[in-house]
């Protein structure tokens, strides 16, 4: 076996910077029924290669972006109070 001279960190450059897709699929079948199946599907790359390939479906979900959440909690929040009716007495709202 040649001994190689490349370090761990190059090595994981280099899949984060092409990527490395590995694809499995695992079936349970008993006299030809099938009971279960996984498909399994890894995509291994840096935030900026799965951009390039169209694979960034992290920035538009609110999970992954708590500043969109926040926003959007503000706005449901000001919507109701707007619903609200004017307190007697004052006319100003709390």
């Amino acid at each position: 076996m040649a001994a190689s001279s490349d370090s761990l960190a190059d090595i994981l450059e280099r899949v984060l910077d092409k990527g490395v897709v590995i694809a499995g699929g695992i079936g349970v079948s008993v006299v030809d029924v099938e009971l279960l199946t996984l498909r399994i599907r890894l995509f291994i790359a840096s935030a900026q290669t799965a951009r390039e390939m169209g694979m960034d479906w992290w920035t538009n979900d609110p999970f992954f972006a708590p500043n969109a959440r926040r926003d959007e909690l503000a706005a449901r929040v000001a919507e109701l109070e707007a619903r609200l009716p004017e307190p007697s007495g004052t006319g100003e709202r709390r």
